[in-house]
């Protein structure tokens, strides 16, 4: 008895006969059903099992290279496309993978999603954007039981534990932007902050740069302790730099009032304000204006993301950007090879310094 896994047992019909089945198929007029896959059997002169094995992307060592290309060009000649609900309930998935961020006041997490959103159409997944109310802390479940309703969670810059409610005990979950050591997740994907900022600090440095204040995110995350411990250990090893922190809300308004405490502090003024985020340095460039500082010649102004905004500040924001969609697509990746059964990619992501016009050497005393 044949298997319906040995498609090579079924007779290829010839090439003219298959291109008159698909003639006839796809003369079909406006409004008839959709083509089915019976239909692309029918025009690729195969069996149905055949047609899914290889649109199911299974076909490698069951069906020849020929005959499989056989399928996809009746597929696409038909317009087939696969009823993904079906599919669902045959693999118990729904092909889903809900995205949690912090916020939406930020365009780093829509880059996130667009890479995420990306890497998931190319597999036939969806994904749902989901920022937390409660911020970093514990997010609420946003379905009545999302584990019916998931595959997956991808979580950008909280903590693995603020997930409880949604993932409960079987759902994968992906950390991006998170504290690569806690227990849990099934993936992270991070980026390599701490070198980012070594190399920011080494910029201001080098130009001659020794009082500095960290206008620091009061925001109990990992990304953000990392970036103070990279600041403050590549200061430790110059003899004569001082660091003070001023610790500010994450808003323009935030950074407003922090860079305020730091330029009015008693004893001498900091020569550079190096922000946590391009939001918090869009502020400290506020008073300075207001305070009559001019920058960078009386002081330098740094931040963080590589948003738009840094491009619309005048003097334009030095700072580090970070690969935003990257970080998202490869979150959705990690996801798909953790439910495939299969490693995911290893390695932080690259963070690139954007020199501009808002950091210079410092008035000389």
């Amino acid at each position: 008895m044949t298997s319906p896994d040995a498609p090579e047992s079924v007779p290829v019909p010839a090439r003219a006969g298959v291109r008159a089945a698909r003639a006839a198929l796809t003369g079909r007029p406006a409004g008839a059903r959709p083509p089915t896959s019976r239909d692309v059997a029918s025009a690729a002169g195969v069996s149905q099992a055949t047609v899914s094995l290889v649109l199911g992307d299974k076909w490698r060592g069951r069906v020849s290279e020929r005959t499989a290309e056989l399928v996809r060009e009746a597929a696409r000649e038909l317009g087939y496309r696969p009823n993904l609900a079906a599919r669902s309930l045959r693999l118990g998935r729904t092909r889903t993978a809900l995205l949690v961020v912090p916020a939406m006041t930020s365009e780093f997490f829509a880059q996130v999603y667009a890479g995420a959103a990306k890497v998931a159409a190319e597999h036939g997944f969806g994904v749902v954007l989901y920022p937390s109310p409660e911020g970093i802390g514990p997010a609420r479940d946003p379905f009545d039981s999302a584990r019916t309703a998931l595959d997956g969670v991808i979580a950008s810059s909280m903590a693995a534990g603020a997930l409880a409610s949604i993932r409960g005990s079987d759902l994968p979950l992906v950390m991006l932007d998170s504290d690569p050591e806690e227990p849990g997740p099934a993936a992270h994907v991070n980026l390599d902050i701490a070198d980012g900022v070594r190399r920011l600090t080494e910029h201001l440095l080098d130009l001659g740069h020794r009082r500095f204040t960290h206008i620091a995110a009061d925001v109990d995350s990992w990304t953000f302790v990392v970036r103070a411990r990279a600041l403050a250990d590549t200061l430790a090893a110059v003899p004569d730099a001082e660091l003070r922190t001023v610790r500010a809300e994450l808003s323009v308004d935030g950074g407003r009032r922090a860079a305020q405490r730091a330029l009015h502090s008693p004893g001498p003024h900091p020569t550079a304000l190096v922000c946590d985020d391009d939001f918090l340095a869009a502020g400290a460039c506020k008073t300075a204006h207001r305070l009559g500082l001019r920058i960078p010649h009386d002081v330098s102004i740094t931040g963080f993301d590589g948003l738009t905004l840094a491009t619309a500040l005048e003097p334009e924001l030095t700072t580090l950007t970070l690969p935003a969609e990257q970080v998202g697509a490869r979150g959705m990746a990690a996801l798909l090879a953790v439910l495939e059964g299969r490693p995911a990619e290893t390695g932080d992501l690259p963070v690139s310094l954007a020199v501009r016009g808002s950091t210079a050497a410092p008035r000389p005393a």
